[in-house]
């Protein structure tokens, strides 16, 4: 099984916080963190295009709670009752800096479910788009991300001319997980849950 592949704690542990929403926006000052899926019974419709090379990310609904039993037929909202931004106002307002030249792209580990509890580490994107537009009942956030190699660490300054990279497809990751036994081809070990 690959490096790349990692339990919901190992993801958290690797992060140094409680991974609870699918958008982080802003860890450490130096970076973001998506949870995305491409699976059949995913809450939001997230899709890789270019030949895997860009994510094309959906933003989250509002909180279900009494007032909103129904989140899917709501707008998704920029900002809090507070008037603060929500994760998905945050990454908007990024890559609207982005592209107006005012900051450089946010850089994004993606991580993707893959099964109940089994995550895959999909990488760094930088956050280059983002913008609304109406889904069957509602409004709705869309971020585009682009996949690049060679921009890990985050004590340096963005990569602005990094180079894109392919991500494996979905089906390719759920084979090798399945044809290792969900186990280590190292170790042998299976990841702790």
């Amino acid at each position: 099984m690959s490096d790349n592949i990692l339990s919901h704690n190992e993801m958290c542990r690797r992060e140094g916080i409680s991974l609870q929403r699918g958008m982080n926006f802003g860890l450490s000052g130096n970076h973001s963190v998506i949870l995305m899926s491409l699976r059949n019974n995913a809450p939001y419709r997230d899709r890789l295009e270019d030949s895997g090379t860009t994510l094309i990310y959906e933003g989250h609904d509002h909180p279900k709670v009494t007032s909103c039993p129904n989140p899917k037929v709501v707008d998704q909202p920029r900002t809090l009752p507070s008037g603060k931004l929500t994760q998905s106002g945050k990454f908007h307002e990024a890559a609207q800096r982005f592209k107006s030249g005012k900051r450089a792209p946010e850089r994004v580990r993606v991580y993707e479910k893959i099964r109940s509890g089994i995550w895959s580490y999909n990488g760094v994107f930088h956050l280059v788009d983002a913008w609304q537009e109406p889904d069957e009942h509602r409004v709705i956030y869309k971020f585009k991300l682009v996949a690049v190699k060679g921009d890990e660490d985050f004590a340096q300054p963005v990569h602005m001319d990094a180079e894109r990279r392919r991500i494996i497809p979905t089906a390719v990751k759920l084979e090798v997980w399945k044809r290792d036994g969900g186990k280590c081809r190292l170790c042998r070990k299976l990841p702790p849950i």
